[in-house]
């Protein structure tokens, strides 16, 4: 059932050639802890970049696209949308009226910029990344060759990233109801907040093994996506009236961004 459920997770996250169609769709929408084990094998994929030795606004570059070539553009298609509803303004804009700008398939400046941000926010984020101090982890001085030391933290923090991200999904579809109906209704209509216990079980590998990895740099590049997510999700609550696919394409790109910044951060503060 939760292999079942990771392929349908992979299937909306990726553009991976995983299959499952719709027995696989059917059981991603009712268990919420996919979207974080899912996250792993993206998180894995998009850190390749990070182990090969190029300069380090090459590996930024790469990161990037290979972030895409790995995901597709869907949820950041949604973070366009979304860029749009938020600049909608005026003294009689309800939620009604934003959620018709989310259907609109014209971008707007809203859109555009906001995907700008996330874009340059994500290629700064994998650039603070790379440029990780090869002498040492975060978590102090455990031995390795500079460029071992240097590829496990570039790693550890992409991937708690990812996973963070989609914590933060996951956590989305699980305490926000439904704005409307399509693919927001389709899963938050499926699971309640007891279906978070799961997810946060499938993370505690990742701050088991982080103390070899920089206990606090990886802790932060996996909590503030979820963070973001919330905070989106507030907004969503307030002028959408709960959550939609755009709503969840934005928390996990920039819950992926804010999450490489986090952890860059306590990195260096460590």
């Amino acid at each position: 059932m939760v292999l079942t459920a990771v392929r349908g997770a992979l299937a909306f996250l990726t553009r991976l050639p995983v299959g499952g169609g719709e027995p696989a769709w059917d059981a991603f929408r009712r268990t919420p802890v996919a979207l974080p084990l899912a996250g792993y094998a993206v998180g894995l994929l998009v850190a390749l970049p990070f182990l090969v030795p190029l300069p380090v606004s090459t590996t930024a570059a790469v990161y990037v696209a290979t972030v895409y070539l790995v995901t597709g553009v869907t949820h950041a298609d949604g973070l366009a949308d979304l860029g749009d509803a938020a600049a909608v303004h005026g003294r009689d804009v309800d939620a009604e009226r934003r959620r018709a700008v989310l259907h609109d398939a014209s971008t707007g400046v809203g859109g555009t910029l906001l995907v700008a941000l996330a874009v340059v926010g994500l290629a700064l984020g994998a650039f603070g990344v790379a440029g990780t101090a090869p002498g040492r982890l975060p978590g102090g001085d455990v031995g390795l060759a500079p460029s071992v030391a240097r590829a496990l933290t570039a790693v550890a923090l992409v991937v708690a990233a990812e996973v963070g991200a989609k914590t933060g999904m996951a956590v989305l579809v699980a305490t926000l109801p439904a704005a409307h109906d399509g693919l927001g209704g389709a899963l938050a209509d499926e699971v309640g907040p007891a279906s978070l216990l799961p997810v946060a079980v499938a993370v505690l590998p990742l701050l088991a093994f982080a103390p070899a990895l920089g206990q606090v740099a990886v802790a932060a590049a996996l909590l503030a996506p979820v963070a973001v997510a919330r905070l989106v999700g507030r907004w969503a609550r307030d002028r959408l009236g709960g959550v939609s696919g755009d709503v969840l394409g934005a928390a996990n790109e920039l819950g992926r961004v804010a999450g490489l910044h986090a952890g860059v951060i306590a990195w260096t503060l460590s």
